[in-house]
């Protein structure tokens, strides 16, 4: 098999808006990529049916979906502040949630590409900022997001409803 770098070349990454004909595949990647690193131990955990439910989410934000040689292999749900899906966003703000890559294809710049493209439509937008929540303990999210430019803001935490768990976050001025 190609190594990522020899896969890049022969098929360039596209990142476009999903379509509902694309749920079911982004559903099983966030599900793989979830459960692949050990973030959930049980497909019917009630977060985790949270992140297959991507009508849901489309519906109130936008789903991005990174595709390579016309196969899906990532995808981002983004919001402005007041799009109702929002949980850390402030006023001039945008959010990405659910970040997830295939994982057969992680650390091959698509989640990267991802938070780019979150970027430049946040600037087109007039945003002042980009923010996100991570998982406490996630080693992946938690390199990927410094590296991007991204600062953890701890006065921002926030814990998950009715759990003593609180969640990272993350912001970028742009």
């Amino acid at each position: 098999m190609a190594d990522p770098s020899e896969r890049e070349i022969a098929h360039p990454l596209a990142i476009r808006e999903a379509v509902a004909e694309d749920y079911p595949e982004i559903a099983r990647i966030a599900a793989e990529a979830y459960l692949a690193a050990g973030y959930f131990e049980d497909p019917e955990h009630p977060y985790m049916r949270q992140v297959a439910d991507v009508a849901y989410r489309a519906a109130r934000g936008t789903v991005l979906v990174a595709e390579r040689g016309g196969r899906i292999v990532a995808s981002v749900t983004v919001m402005a502040f007041g799009d109702g899906f929002e949980q850390v966003a402030t006023e001039g703000e945008f959010e990405f949630r659910l970040l997830v890559v295939d994982p057969a294809v992680q650390r091959s710049g698509a989640g990267s590409a991802l938070v780019r493209e979150v970027e430049a439509r946040a600037r087109r937008a007039g945003a002042s900022a980009v923010v996100l929540t991570t998982g406490v303990g996630w080693e992946g999210p938690n390199a990927l997001y410094p590296r991007l430019g991204y600062e953890r803001a701890p006065e921002r935490d926030w814990p998950i409803p009715g759990t003593d768990i609180w969640l990272p976050v993350y912001v970028k001025p742009l």
